[in-house]
């Protein structure tokens, strides 16, 4: 994985990056990738100001993945790490540590001290739930039935040093 890329600069060929990352999981209903979808469209149409960060992981020059940060409001330094997606033939490879390495040194670019992410509670993210603790995160609190019954919201918490 030496020749993968890392850039922030977000381009209209995103849009479709974006769609195609988030469908290959297959964790995600159609209004979901719509919204991944939306925050590109927000950051095209307002750049900075939108609140929406990318990163996006390249190879060989295509759009293997891509992570959407930004800052929680009304905070002081608190971010969200809204997505992070990897390509699904290029997962298990390193691509989303690294990716997660590269959205957190720009989230410490924009002020962050605090990063937050959450997932689904359900048994087909225990992976990404495990992700998230490898990647020194901390699951900091559960919150029953969030998205639908039987769905629970879990949320994470790393401090930046």
């Amino acid at each position: 994985m030496s020749e993968l890329t890392f850039r922030t600069e977000v381009r209209p060929s995103d849009r479709d990056a974006v769609r195609r990352i988030v469908e290959s999981s297959g964790y995600f209903n159609p209004d979901e990738v719509d919204v991944a979808v939306d925050l590109v469209d927000e950051n095209l149409a307002k750049g900075e100001p939108s609140g929406y960060h990318f990163v996006f992981a390249e190879l060989g020059g295509e759009v293997v993945g891509y992570g959407c940060v930004g800052p929680i409001a009304c905070t002081q330094s608190s971010f969200d790490f809204f997505w992070i997606a990897v390509q699904e033939g290029v997962r298990g490879q390193g691509v989303g540590r690294r990716l997660v390495q590269a959205c957190e040194a720009r989230m410490r670019q924009l002020g962050a001290t605090r990063i937050y992410v959450e997932t689904s509670g359900r048994e087909q993210y225990a992976s990404t739930r495990h992700f998230y603790l490898a990647c020194d995160y901390q699951e900091v609190a559960v919150f029953p039935d969030f998205y639908a019954p039987g769905d629970a919201k879990v949320v994470y918490l790393k401090v930046l040093g």
